[in-house]
């Protein structure tokens, strides 16, 4: 189920070349930024479920991570402070639809399926694929080996339909922690979630030093923010933001200063050929 380079490459060049076209077509004027600069606020939806992307800090009770990171940079461009709220994938969409937040930045990544639901800024910030960690004595070893076998994920999951198609028993909950608990009280044989939450839990070892992650990664795909449908002033107004973001090398600089391992290869793939295309 994993897409080769040649595909993910292939699935980068075409989001960004669908929604370059969409976008210089007839804009749908939209309110979102007027609304954003007469309240004096920007309101993003983040995941903080745990994980570098996006967390609360247990010493200062303020939300850290990746994610979080982004939003403040566009409240910084956009001269107004952030109001970060927290969502989950269970609700995520809803919020976003019914005005709750401006934009997500929610460990969403770009499905055809979610392109019909909402709209979203054309250039990706980032790339990420499915991990499925399980016990290290486990038999299982590829991903079509989970069919048939009840597997733990969270509700509105980017992995679900492929989980589907693969003939997995699926337990969605409501979070990755209620998920990832549920495989430790061996109520599943794995827990599928995005390989940058999977990655650093089994790197910290400790209380999973027992578990192992499945490779290569589930449906690698291109994260986005995410807007609500036809708001193409703002995706027009954000897009050259996060552009600069490759350009400059700031997102994989945040990537490191976050401690996220391994590092992507998409931000040097898109830093490398926004640099090619100049301003």
């Amino acid at each position: 189920m994993s897409l080769s380079t040649v595909a993910r490459r292939g699935l980068f060049a075409t989001l960004l070349a669908s929604t370059t076209l969409a976008t210089s077509g007839l804009a749908l004027a939209d309110a979102t930024l007027d609304k954003v600069q007469q309240r004096h606020k920007l309101s993003v939806g983040v995941v903080l479920s745990g994980g570098p992307f996006g967390a609360i800090d247990p010493a200062t009770r303020e939300p850290v991570g990746f994610s979080v990171d982004l939003a403040r940079d566009l409240g910084r461009q956009l001269g107004v402070p952030v109001d970060l709220v927290a969502v989950q994938p269970a609700n995520r969409v809803q919020f976003l639809q019914q005005g709750k937040v401006d934009l997500l930045i929610a460990n969403m990544e770009w499905t055809p399926e979610r392109d019909k639901l909402l709209g979203h800024v054309p250039t990706p910030f980032y790339r990420v694929g499915g991990a499925a960690v399980l016990a290290k004595d486990s038999p299982l070893n590829t991903w079509a080996e989970l069919k048939g076998q009840p597997v733990c994920t969270s509700q509105g999951s980017s992995y679900t339909q492929a989980l589907v198609e693969l003939g997995a028993d699926l337990k969605a909950f409501k979070t990755s922690a209620e998920s990832l608990l549920a495989l430790r009280g061996n109520n599943c044989v794995a827990a599928v979630h995005d390989a940058t939450l999977i990655n650093p839990l089994l790197a910290k070892g400790g209380e999973w030093g027992g578990y192992r992650a499945l490779t290569p990664e589930l449906n690698p795909a291109p994260s986005v923010i995410w807007t609500r449908l036809g708001e193409t002033d703002t995706q027009q107004r954000l897009d050259p933001f996060v552009k600069q973001w490759h350009r400059s090398g700031w997102l994989i600089e945040r990537e490191q200063a976050n401690h996220i391992t391994p590092a992507s290869p998409a931000l040097v793939e898109l830093r490398a050929r926004l640099q090619g295309e100049g301003a």
